[in-house]
C-alpha cells in the first residue's frame, strides 16, 4: 500500500499556499538529502518551499525536488520523502509531523528490509502504541 506521506505534504503545501502562509520542510539530511551542507545543522536542515523561493518545485511521491537560492548561489535541492520530518507554515507553525524512515547503509541492490520490529541486530524497539503528532513551532 502506497503512503500517505506525500499526499499529506502536497496538501498541507496547498493549504499554506491558499492561506499566504509560507510552507516550511523540516528534513533529517542523510546521504540521499541533495542539499547545500553549509546549512546543515545537527542532521536537519529547514527549507521554504513556497512558490516565490523555489523554481521548478515537484512534490513527487518518492522525492522532493526544486531550485533555490542559498547565500545568493542557486542550487538543485533533492529531499526523499521519507526524510521529511515536517511540514508547516512558518507564521503560526501549523502542520503536521511525521515519522522519518531511517537512513539505510545498504547497496540499492540489496533485499528490501523486513517489516517486522527489530529486524536488525541492535535495532533499537520502536515504540507501541498509537502515534503522536506533533505541532512544530
Amino acid at each position: 500500500m502506497a503512503s500517505t506521506k506525500p499526499y499529506l505534504i502536497r496538501a498541507i503545501h496547498e493549504w499554506c499556499s491558499e492561506e499566504g502562509f509560507t510552507p516550511y520542510l523540516a528534513v533529517s539530511v542523510d546521504a540521499a538529502t541533495r542539499v547545500p551542507r553549509e546549512f546543515v545543522k545537527d542532521g536537519q536542515i529547514v527549507l521554504n518551499v513556497g512558490l516565490e523561493a523555489t523554481h521548478q518545485l515537484q512534490l513527487g511521491n518518492d522525492e522532493i525536488s526544486f531550485q533555490a537560492r542559498f547565500g545568493g548561489r542557486a542550487f538543485p535541492v533533492s529531499v526523499p520523502v521519507a526524510r521529511v520530518s515536517a511540514i508547516y507554515a512558518r507564521e503560526n507553525g501549523e502542520g503536521m509531523a511525521f515519522e522519518v524512515a531511517e537512513a539505510s547503509a545498504e547497496p540499492d541492490n540489496a533485499p528490501a528490509e523486513s517489516s517486522a520490529p527489530d529486524s536488525e541486530a541492535g535495532a533499537a524497539p520502536k515504540p507501541s502504541g498509537r502515534p503522536a503528532l506533533t505541532r512544530v513551532k
